[in-house]
């Protein structure tokens, strides 16, 4: 048999216990783990194992060569079930064949162990009231895990997360894990960025994360947003995500707030924490964030992302220390710059961005040297480039915004219609920005007579026309929306932006 292997079947000790016999073993230990009807108080009707197996074979494997190295045993298995596992089943067992009972006794013990602190197996249990639940709640080394253990007559147990490769490192340590255990981080946008910084926040052991995002999972997001599961699809992102960090690490206070950042309730939300990673793909949120922080002088770390490119930049309350405003005074319209919808992204080009604002924030939480760049860092996904393009405060930015221009009060900026007929019934004639790219010749929604795509508006290779009732359209109603605002700026009345673009109409 195998070292470490798995079984959809039911297992059999006997014929297990015949593959380690040794004539020359005087010890023979073995371990089996039942599948019993309660845990913390919880009737239990049935389990489920899953396993991320192509690792997790590799990783029992090693596991079980070390026990044999380690205790000097003569042969050692582990077989972990799979599946659904119904009430007094053996959903795992450990046999080991040795010259003598301790060295096999505590090579037993060891494996069991090891394999349940390090492979990566989950379990769902299946409650009588209909409930269930994955669960990670399996007794662990005790040995350089730093594992807090207690059982009570019920035994409902419970215990810590792992932080020992981090604490071993010189400049983090006890102390410095006692201050991620203390800091309370806001992640503003749980898509592309907001999901890998969440989750190396929560796995680092932040003790308190809260979660803005107003938005709720869509099939398109799941591809780069991997706290997502098809599931969760039209659930609110916050508390989706939510969920998986306390699945992740139940000993972390994550909270959720369904809700998008606004200058409403922006002030309130950063004044409860002592660090902001804004992750939104939206212009107008990061100019919001850094004004807010500025205010409250609190740190911060900005991240975008365009096709195969992300930029990264940190805030740090210092009288030097330049702000977003001081590269950029005044906030680029949402729709002018291209986000992840219209120019399209890679996941792994927002997942590595979000990694490193969760090392920033680690940075700047736990002091480390060298900290964040005092300017902008870009980073090419494709060339695996990165550049530091040094910044200082801009002369006169008092790190507040400028003034506000005016835009036509009377009338709507956005209009929302069922369809493209009944906008036409309306009297309007419709003008398409997309590019050409996002247009399908038989998608009957695409049938817009008058297609001026924004690149050509921007770049002066197409004029709007001067006059007349206009409904401009794109994919979600973004673009669309800054080009109606220029436009009317510029004095050209009758013209208006299609709410939720393409994406809301009917054929």
């Amino acid at each position: 048999m195998q070292l470490f292997e798995f079984s959809s079947a039911p297992l059999d000790p006997g014929l297990y216990r015949t593959a380690l016999g040794d004539p020359a073993a005087g010890g023979y230990a073995t371990f089996e783990g039942w599948v019993r009807n309660h845990n913390d108080g919880r009737r239990v009707d049935r389990l489920e194992y899953e396993a991320f197996e192509a690792l997790a074979v590799k990783e029992g494997a090693r596991i079980v060569e070390a026990a044999i190295a380690k205790f000097g045993v003569r042969k050692a298995a582990c077989v972990h079930r799979v599946g659904g596992l119904g009430i007094g089943e053996l959903a795992v067992w450990v046999g080991v064949s040795a010259d003598h009972r301790g060295e096999a006794f505590d090579a037993c013990r060891y494996i069991i162990d090891e394999v349940k602190h390090r492979v990566p197996i989950w379990k769902k249990e299946h409650y009588e009231d209909g409930d269930s639940g994955w669960v990670n709640c399996e007794r662990c080394a005790e040995a350089g895990a730093q594992h807090e253990h207690a059982h009570d007559a019920g035994h409902a147990h419970r215990h810590a997360h792992d932080y020992s490769r981090q604490v071993a490192l010189p400049e983090v340590g006890e102390a410095g894990q006692a201050r991620l255990r203390n800091a309370s981080i806001l992640v503003i946008g749980a898509g592309g960025l907001g999901c890998p910084a969440l989750q190396y926040l929560a796995a680092a052991g932040v003790g308190r994360i809260g979660i803005v995002d107003g938005d709720v999972v869509d099939a398109s997001n799941l591809h780069r947003q991997p706290l997502y599961v098809p599931g969760d699809i039209g659930m609110p992102k916050a508390a989706a995500a939510a969920a998986r960090l306390r699945a992740m690490n139940d000993q972390l206070r994550v909270e959720a707030i369904c809700e998008h950042a606004t200058p409403g309730n922006i002030d309130a939300l950063v004044a409860e924490h002592d660090l902001v990673l804004e992750c939104t793909d939206n212009l107008r949120s990061k100019f919001l964030v850094n004004d807010a922080v500025v205010r409250a002088r609190k740190p911060a770390v900005f991240a975008s992302v365009y096709q195969y490119e992300g930029q990264l930049q940190a805030y740090v309350p210092e009288p030097d220390w330049p702000c977003v405003r001081c590269l950029w005074p005044e906030a680029p319209r949402d729709g002018i710059v291209g986000n992840c919808a219209e120019a399209g992204v890679l996941g792994p080009v927002p997942g590595a961005l979000g990694a490193l604002q969760a090392m920033q924030a680690l940075q700047l939480v736990l002091g480390l040297q060298p900290g964040p760049a005092q300017g902008l860092v870009t980073v090419d996904l494709l060339e695996l480039k990165t550049r530091v393009i040094r910044a200082t405060k801009r002369r006169g930015c008092d790190h507040g915004p400028a003034a506000s221009r005016e835009v036509l009060p009377d009338e709507p900026l956005e209009l929302w219609f069922a369809s493209l007929a009944d906008a036409r019934a309306a009297g309007f004639e419709l003008v398409d920005i997309r590019e050409a790219w996002e247009r399908l010749s038989d998608d009957p929604r695409d049938r817009i007579d008058l297609h001026l795509p924004m690149s050509a508006l921007l770049e002066g290779r197409a004029t709007f026309p001067p006059d007349g009732r206009h409904l401009v359209v794109c994919a979600h109603g973004v673009r669309s929306l800054a080009l109606t605002e220029m436009l009317r700026e510029q004095g050209r009345a009758g013209v208006y932006s299609m709410r939720g673009g393409i994406a809301a109409l009917k054929a």
